[in-house]
């Protein structure tokens, strides 16, 4: 990337590649563009949740429960139910990120607003989070998550290696920079259904569903 005129770069040790210019263009751009928040003045909040582990929970259903059945209806169900976890939402927070790779960093020692540039340098998956439990199958969770709120969410994405983003850096700041997967918060619970059209106790839970690449960008002096 040109430097149109003289600028001060400090990288932190270990952290991706970073480039700091006054004057330069903005750059973001891959086959994949990954769009940034507003930018923040704290990193990430530290999860709370767990990531669904493949083979476990998530990608199948949990067992029934022991305990026996409720006692049906006076008036019986038209037709019998499917038996299963059925999950049910019941509020929507904000998205948090969950990051994938090193954090970046750029100091901009100059007395002007620079631009900084970051680039992705790993490729990882990110899947559905979970603080409790997630007795029924991930996908249907997220099928229900999305009609109930008119969202767009999928069961796991992938943020790539590669990606580019350029940002203003105030005079004597230090832009932070990572790149991951945006994740909606959603509250609900499992609740088994019998046959006869009853239900079981209900489980709470939170899910933390894949929505969107990007990237967290945050800013201290």
């Amino acid at each position: 990337m040109r430097i149109s005129r003289a600028a001060s770069l400090l990288i932190a040790p270990g952290l991706a590649i970073a480039v700091l210019g006054v004057g330069s263009p903005a750059s973001a751009a891959d086959p994949t563009p990954a769009p940034a928040e507003a930018v923040e003045t704290a990193p990430p909040a530290v999860p709370e949740e767990a990531d669904l582990v493949e083979g476990t929970v998530g990608d199948t259903e949990a067992a029934p429960p022991t305990e026996a059945a409720p006692k049906p209806p006076a008036v019986p169900p038209a037709q019998p139910c499917e038996p299963g976890y059925k999950w049910e939402s019941t509020a929507k927070y904000k998205r948090f990120h969950k990051g994938v790779g090193p954090t970046n960093a750029n100091y901009n020692g100059t007395s002007r607003t620079a631009r900084s540039e970051f680039i992705s340098e790993v490729t990882g998956e990110v899947g559905v989070g979970v603080s409790g439990q997630l007795k029924v199958k991930a996908s249907a969770a997220v099928v229900e998550i999305e009609q109930e709120y008119g969202v767009q969410l999928s069961v796991k994405l992938t943020a790539k290696l590669g990606n580019k983003i350029a940002v203003d850096t105030p005079s004597k700041y230090t832009t932070h920079a990572k790149y991951g997967v945006y994740r909606l918060k959603t509250a609900g619970y499992n609740q088994y259904v019998y046959a006869n059209c009853t239900k079981g106790t209900k489980t709470n839970a939170t899910l933390y569903t894949p929505a969107r690449v990007g990237w967290y960008i945050w800013e201290t002096k």
